[in-house]
Formats: structure tokens, C-alpha cells, sequence
């Protein structure tokens, strides 16, 4: 996988609400009802990103879910990680 360059990502990023580039990597913050939707959200990623076999690095605090997304082996932004976004980005709005 290519590493995207500063302007490539910045130019993909005006597709998705909510996420930023920082520290080489695109990062959102989501909000949930409560502790049992936030982990059921997090239970339909990681189904989703095991199929993609691509890990978000994630915290979840309550119902506060905070995700990043970079290729490593790539050493920054690629393809994969807006492929992974976008799966994110649809699982959150059908639920």
C-alpha cells in the first residue's frame, strides 16, 4: 500500500465529517447514547475491520468512542484506512 501524501488525505478527508489528520494518522471522536450502543458499534467495527483485515487503534470511555486509523506497515495514511473510515462512516449511520 502506498502512503498518501499531506494533500492527498486533505483532499479525502472533505468526504468525511468529523476526521482530522494528526500525528500520520486520520482520527474521529464519536458519541453515543450510552456504554451498550457505544460497545455494540464497536462490536459491528470490529467485524467489519477483521474482514478488512485492518485494526483501528480505538479508546472507549462510557459512550465516548475515539478511533484512529494509519497503515503501519505503510508508515502513514493509505487507501486502507479511507476504505476503513468509510465502513465506519456507514456503520454509524444504519445504526
Amino acid at each position: 500500500m502506498k502512503k498518501l501524501s499531506e494533500a492527498e488525505i486533505n483532499k479525502r478527508l472533505e468526504k468525511l465529517e468529523g476526521w482530522q489528520y494528526e500525528e500520520n494518522s486520520i482520527q474521529t471522536k464519536f458519541e453515543f447514547e450510552n456504554f451498550k450502543e457505544t460497545f455494540s458499534i464497536m462490536t459491528r467495527i470490529a467485524f467489519e475491520a477483521e474482514a478488512q483485515q485492518h485494526h483501528p487503534e480505538w479508546t472507549n470511555v462510557y459512550n465516548t468512542l475515539s478511533i484512529t486509523l494509519s497503515t503501519h506497515d505503510a508508515g502513514g495514511v493509505t487507501e486502507k484506512d479511507f476504505k476503513m473510515a468509510e465502513t465506519i462512516e456507514d456503520l454509524i449511520q444504519t445504526q
